[in-house]
């Protein structure tokens, strides 16, 4: 067997067979070599020739031969050079021949018969071995999140991509990792598979145990009062959470400022910088409370001083309730201006239908309170009052016209301006009729007269009066009556409950009860309109121009008087029948 090598210019072999012995020609070198008949491995004994001695994956220390535009030809002590793109070594690499490099052999030869050499891997090489040994050493490495796949992240050590576990990235969740992404920081490697290639690593291990040492030393010498800096971790609705370096303490909502903040994240974003003062430490649990506004003068320590009871400041307004609006009067002091203080004439409506958020208004101190941190302000006491200005045109006695703007149960609201409204109440209406009979012939829109009978600026009240207009005849009537007169009545109507009756021209009701001392005869419809009885005055309203009648009252007072006659004529034979008949006949 006969079979030889050859090599064409440096780039390709040839085989060649014999059943006799091998033959390798090395045309590149003009040597020859024979190898007689063997059984021994020809590739083993081609790599020998070579002097390859497993160089292939493995990294080797080459010289740099020549350098071109985009490679570099790198003599690593084997029969050819190999060929490396200069990006491999970097943006800006200096090189020049003679310069020394670590590569990694990749492949003896490629196509054209030239060794495969890389930079690149020759690094990775270099970083796998780094963090081969600072994983044995129980080490930590430096490491930079860059991406966000399935389960976790991915981290670049120096070169080599490891995979980060999202339970491993802090010591509690994290919402948003942003702040964290393409900074360089600390990370344990929790294992490592070079075949595959796979490098696990931890963030939360790193936290913890510096945690543990920095928190160790900050409670030792933590104490209320201290002023320390933090960095924002986290934001809540009713504050934030300042990593303290090892110990996170609450910066509560109410503790940032001394002006009204609606949310934390209105003054802090996450990783920002603060400096905060310790205001609680309870060494039980361990809970930190942090406070910001403490760091800096209180603002109501002299407000007494610059807003005066009486005097008109101008504000911004900063939040609006069911109740009233807050103005903010200057940083940190806000004063409540309640809904009642907002208008002279706007009644029951949502303070936002009278301001804005940050609108500015003019307001008035009404009250300060500085131990309770509170001031009182109004709007309306900037503006004249429309009440005053209208009684001061129309005093207690005028007679006014308006239109009637609303019928309720309790009397009839009267338009006097196109802010003002004044009030009838149903027993200033008529004077001999009321309630319901009073307002029936008054419709909603109807132009009507009336007197201003009462004012109260202060209530913004204006009472007015339709029956003032004449004179009250049922009064005069009044006068000539008195509480026990036995007086005719006649009937008007009838209703379930009793019987409307007029007296002289004043009106009144016999109740049902009245109408008689016996139940059997109490019943209305026993009367008829025009009928006329003889009732008992019970009682005389002059106020109300109200009259009390009770025929029942009567027939009780007549058979007492008749039981009284009959003890005085008993002695002369007269029947107690007898009184009482003639008493029914002087009734009847």
């Amino acid at each position: 067997m006969r079979m030889a090598y050859r090599f064409n210019s440096h780039k390709s072999v040839s085989l060649f067979r014999n059943r006799h012995f091998f033959e390798i020609k090395f045309y590149m070198t003009n040597t020859e070599f024979q190898i007689p008949e063997t059984n021994e491995n020809f590739e083993a004994l081609l790599n020998e020739q070579f002097g390859e001695n497993g160089l292939t994956g493995s990294v080797v220390k080459g010289t740099i031969v020549r350098v071109t535009p985009d490679f570099a030809l790198v003599d690593v002590g084997l029969k050819s050079e190999g060929r490396i793109p200069l990006r491999e070594f970097g943006q800006n690499a200096e090189l020049k021949a003679g310069d020394k490099v670590e590569v990694y052999v990749d492949r003896y030869e490629d196509k054209d018969g030239q060794i495969v050499l890389s930079r690149e891997k020759a690094r990775r090489e270099e970083v796998w071995q780094d963090l081969e040994k600072s994983l044995n050493a129980g080490e930590r490495v430096n490491g930079v999140i860059f991406g966000r796949v399935k389960g976790g992240f991915t981290v670049d050590l120096n070169g080599a991509i490891a995979f980060l576990p999202g339970s491993q990235i802090d010591i509690r969740p994290i919402r948003d990792i942003t702040p964290l992404m393409g900074i360089s920081q600390p990370f344990q490697i929790l294992k490592m598979d070079k075949v595959r290639g796979n490098i696990v690593v931890s963030r939360r291990v790193v936290l913890e145990e510096t945690r543990a040492e920095a928190r160790a030393e900050l409670i030792d010498t933590l104490k209320e009062g201290s002023i320390l800096e933090g960095v924002v971790k986290n934001i809540t609705d009713y504050g934030a959470f300042i990593d303290l370096g090892g110990v996170d303490g609450l910066l509560h909502v109410t503790d940032i400022s001394w002006k009204r903040i609606n949310h934390p994240s209105e003054v802090l974003s996450v990783g920002q910088t603060v400096k905060v003062q310790v205001i609680k430490f309870n060494e039980d649990n361990q809970r930190i409370s942090l406070g910001m506004k403490q760091l800096e003068s209180d603002p109501w320590q002299a407000v007494a001083d610059k807003f005066q009871v009486g005097e008109i400041y101008k504000g911004k307004v900063t939040n609006i309730t069911d109740y009233g609006a807050f103005v903010e009067l200057e940083d940190g002091i806000e004063g409540l201006v309640h809904v009642s203080e907002m208008s002279w004439t706007r009644k029951n409506v949502h303070p936002g239908k009278i301001v804005s958020t940050s609108q500015e208004v003019e307001v008035k101190v009404l009250e300060v309170d500085q131990d309770k941190r509170r001031i009182s302000l109004g709007i309306k006491q900037c503006t004249p009052n429309p009440w005053a200005a209208y009684v001061e045109e129309h005093p207690v006695g005028s007679i006014i016209e308006g239109k009637i703007k609303n019928i309720t149960e309790f009397g009839l609201f009267v338009g006097l301006s196109d802010e003002i409204d004044g009030m009838i109440h149903l027993s200033d209406i008529s004077w001999d009729k009321s309630g319901e009979e009073a307002v029936k012939d008054y419709v909603k829109g109807q132009d009507i007269q009336a007197k201003i009978i009462d004012v109260d600026v202060e209530k913004e009240r204006i009472s007015l009066g339709i029956k003032q207009l004449s004179e009250n005849n049922v009064a005069a009537a009044l006068e000539e009556i008195k509480k026990g007169d036995v007086v005719k009545a006649t009937v008007v109507s009838i209703e379930d409950k009793g019987v409307n009756v007029e007296v002289n021209g004043i009106s009144a009701m016999i109740k049902k009860a009245d109408l008689s001392k016996e139940k059997a005869n109490q019943n209305p419809e026993n009367f008829k309109e025009g009928d006329v009885l003889e009732a008992k005055v019970t009682s005389v309203d002059k106020k109300n121009n109200k009259l009390g009648l009770s025929v029942k009252a009567l027939e009780i007072d007549e058979e007492k008087k008749a039981l009284e006659e009959y003890s005085s004529t008993s002695s002369s034979g007269s029947s107690l029948g007898d009184a009482l008949g003639e008493a029914l006949k002087k009734n009847a």
